[in-house]
């Protein structure tokens, strides 16, 4: 089967201050890890809308913003359990599906090629791609069955060898993807910037909140206050008011 009969789903949550990547404070500003969850979500998107494939959707929580490319059909998560939400996404689908997170944006088509080839799956009946906190970034099913996800603990370092066992037990034949690192903590968010394509939109969010924070804390320094109550450093300045627009 061709890759343009696969559907392609991506699994996210709508990045608002306070609702996404709450793990990266307060290393980060609840504001600053909405801005690197928009452009991880935006670099995940504008991959997924150039593969060659069947049909794109974008399974959400919340509400789509001016971050979301042309060509995706958005449904709304079912409530309940990641589990059940990632059951209910396969769910909706006929024929083979591939489903995305929002957490690794150096996602390239390069690492989905094996699930999208001609071939994909002759040779295979499940694709599974690690993520290396011990969950997973990717997985794809030949035929999609809810029942494959259903019970699976989500969100542990057993997730990944959890759902890889419950696949092998069903009787498929399982092709792992490359290993990747997903953003979850302020540690993730420096290598995955560097794994990420040049010029794409999470690298330099990324480097501009290093930028902005290296620059804060210079202004800051022992020995560097403004006298007479002068101004905030404007890389200070800047932060203040990402969070102020964003509140």
């Amino acid at each position: 089967m061709s890759s343009g009969g696969v559907t392609v789903l991506v699994i996210a949550k709508e990045p608002r201050p306070g609702r996404v990547k709450t793990r990266l404070t307060p290393a980060y500003t609840p504001a600053e890890a909405a801005r690197l969850a928009e452009a991880a979500l935006a670099d995940t998107l504008a991959v997924v809308r150039d593969l060659p494939v069947r049909r794109r959707v974008l399974v959400l929580d919340g509400a789509p913003g001016d971050w979301l490319p042309p060509g995706f059909t958005v449904v709304p998560q079912v409530t309940g359990g990641l589990d059940e939400r990632l059951a209910a996404a396969f769910g909706g689908c006929t024929g083979p599906a591939l489903l995305v997170g929002m957490d690794t944006p150096q996602l390239t088509a390069a690492l989905l090629a094996p699930a999208l080839a001609g071939d994909a799956w002759s040779a295979c009946d499940a694709c599974l791609g690690p993520a290396q906190d011990g969950g997973f970034w990717a997985l794809g099913l030949a035929r999609p069955d809810p029942e494959l996800l259903r019970g699976v603990p989500m969100s542990t370092p057993h997730t990944g060898a959890a759902q890889h066992r419950r696949l092998r037990e069903a009787g498929l034949r399982v092709r792992e993807l490359p290993p990747l690192r997903d953003v979850d903590t302020p540690a993730d968010v420096p290598p995955v910037a560097e794994a990420s394509a040049p010029g794409s939109r999470f690298a330099a969010t990324a480097h501009r909140l290093d930028a902005w924070t290296r620059a804060a804390r210079a202004a800051t320094a022992p020995g560097a206050a403004a006298p007479d109550g002068a101004a905030l450093h404007p890389a200070a300045a800047d932060r203040a008011a990402l969070d102020r627009a964003a509140g």
